[in-house]
This record gives C-alpha cells, structure tokens and sequence, in this order.
C-alpha cells in the first residue's frame, strides 16, 4: 500500500478551508492546514508535505511571498505548489509562475479536476 499524498493547503477563508478539506480527503488524499503564508512556512519547518496548494490573497504573508519564501530553500526548490485563487489575469498568473508556482486553478474548483491536478503534479 503507497503512503497518501500529503498536502498542505494555505488560506486565509474557513469555508474554503473546509471545501478543499472534504474534496481532497474525498480523493484519499492526506491534508494539513494553513491560514496564511507565515503559518505554512512555520509548520513546514518541522514537517514535510508533497505539495502546497495555496491561496493569493492572504494576510501577513500572501501566496506570492509564500512561493518566493518556499522556492528561496534547499529543502522546497523541487515540490510541487498550486496557486489556487478567485484571481484569473494573467499578469497575476505570469508573477506566480515566475516566482515557482507549477500550477494555477481558478475558484471556484471543481473537486475532480482538482484531485486530476494533483496527481499530476505529483506522480
């Protein structure tokens, strides 16, 4: 039996929280929660995840300094992080690429895609 994939979600919003809670352990897969970047960054100092999906639009930290924090250590330059986001243009998509994100979904998600977008990423 293979291990589940761990992720790490990172939003500031509870009830999106809550959705990406039930459609990705709905997958099988295995979640852990973040409310913003400074959060993420703290529980990923001592844990290990294979993918971060993350929000833009945070407090504190947003997902761009998330990404940049992220792909700044030795320890992350090679996982996998979705930016998933009400925000659709590209300049915005463009800045997320070019700080390492590997992918982009736009809210609202639909589960299946979702979980579709997550095995790729990570197998």
């Amino acid at each position: 039996m293979h291990k589940a994939t761990r992720i790490l979600t990172v939003d500031d919003s509870p009830s999106m929280r809550a959705l990406l809670m039930q459609a990705l352990t709905a997958h099988g897969f295995d979640v852990e929660q973040a409310e913003d970047g400074v959060e993420a960054l703290e529980w990923l100092a001592t844990n290990e995840v294979d993918l971060v999906i993350t929000d833009i639009n945070m407090p504190r930290m947003d997902g761009f300094g998330l990404i940049e924090n992220l792909r700044g250590s030795a320890r992350h330059t090679d996982r996998p992080i979705l930016v998933l986001t009400t925000e659709s243009s590209d300049e915005k998509k463009k800045r997320a690429r070019d700080a390492g994100a590997t992918g982009w979904i736009v809210k609202p998600f639909d589960a299946e895609k979702l979980a579709t977008a997550v095995r790729r990423v990570t197998h």
